[in-house]
C-alpha cells in the first residue's frame, strides 16, 4: 500500500463546518430516539403522558444530585483513570487520604426509581408478586455484583433487566411490565447496593451513591429496560392504568 492509498483512507469529503452540523444533528436525532423509547416504557407501567413526561425529566435532572444520608470510615482514593467494566468506562480521583466516605442516595438513578416502585406495589395491589420477583433478582444481582475499586459495585448491566422481565413473565402475566419494573429496580437496589454497604468503605470511592453514576446506572437502566423487554413479550395487548 503506497503513501498515497494511506492519505485516501482518512479523507474526509465535507468542510469541517458541515460535518460538525451533521454530527450534531445525528446527536440531537439519538437524543430524540432514547427519550421516546423512555416515554414509552412509563406508559407501559400505566403512567399516563404527562407523568411519564415529568418522572423522565425529573430523573434526567435528578442524576446531578446526590442526598448524602452517612458517612461511611475513611480511607485512601484509588489513583486518577479509567476503569472499564462490561464496556462502560467510569473516571476514578487521585490517591488522597479522606476521614470518611460519603454514602448517599442520588435522586435520577435511586430515589425516583424506588419511589415509583413502591407507588406501583400500591397501586396495582400486587405486594406478594412483587415481595417474590424482587427477592429473585435480589439473590440473582447479589451473586453478580463485584466491588470495582475507585468505582463502586459493579453489575453485568444487561444480566438483571432481561431476569427481571423473565420473572415477571413467569409470576403474573397480566402484570409483565409493572412487576418487572419493581423486580428490576428494588433488585438491583438491594442485591447491589444495600446487601453490599460493608463493602463500601474499602472501595477507595470518595462518594459512595446508591442508584449513582447518573440516569444510567443499573437500577434506572434495568427497571426500564425491563419493561420494555416485557412490552415486547406482551406486545398488542394494551397497558394498564391511565
Amino acid at each position: 500500500m503506497d503513501a498515497h492509498w494511506g492519505h485516501a483512507q482518512y479523507y474526509l469529503p465535507l468542510a469541517w463546518p458541515l460535518f460538525a452540523l451533521l454530527a450534531l444533528a445525528l446527536a440531537l436525532l439519538l437524543i430524540f430516539v432514547q427519550v421516546k423509547i423512555l416515554r414509552f416504557a412509563y406508559m407501559r407501567l400505566g403512567v399516563s403522558s404527562g407523568w411519564a413526561l415529568l418522572l423522565l425529566a425529573a430523573s434526567l435532572l435528578g442524576s446531578y444530585i446526590n442526598i448524602p444520608i452517612a458517612e461511611l470510615g475513611g480511607g485512601e482514593i484509588v489513583q486518577p483513570g479509567e476503569i472499564t467494566y462490561f464496556g462502560m468506562r467510569y473516571i476514578v480521583p487521585e490517591v488522597v487520604n479522606e476521614p470518611g466516605m460519603i454514602l448517599a442516595i442520588n435522586v435520577g438513578g435511586g430515589l425516583i426509581p424506588t419511589l415509583l416502585s413502591l407507588y406501583l406495589i400500591v397501586q396495582r395491589k400486587f405486594f406478594g408478586r412483587a415481595l417474590i420477583a424482587t427477592a429473585i433478582i435480589t439473590v440473582i444481582c447479589h451473586m453478580l455484583a463485584e466491588p470495582v475499586r475507585g468505582v463502586g459495585i459493579a453489575l453485568p448491566i444487561f444480566v438483571p433487566p432481561i431476569a427481571a422481565a423473565l420473572v415477571a413473565a413467569i409470576v403474573s402475566w397480566e402484570e409483565i411490565a409493572p412487576l418487572a419494573y419493581v423486580g428490576g429496580s428494588l433488585g438491583v437496589l438491594l442485591g447491589a447496593d444495600i446487601l453490599n454497604l460493608g463493602l463500601f468503605p474499602a472501595l477507595g470511592a470518595p462518594v459512595a451513591s446508591i442508584g449513582g453514576a447518573g440516569t444510567f446506572d443499573g437500577i434506572f437502566v434495568t427497571g426500564l429496560l425491563a419493561v420494555l423487554l416485557a412490552s415486547v413479550a406482551q406486545r398488542g395487548q394494551p397497558a394498564g392504568g391511565s
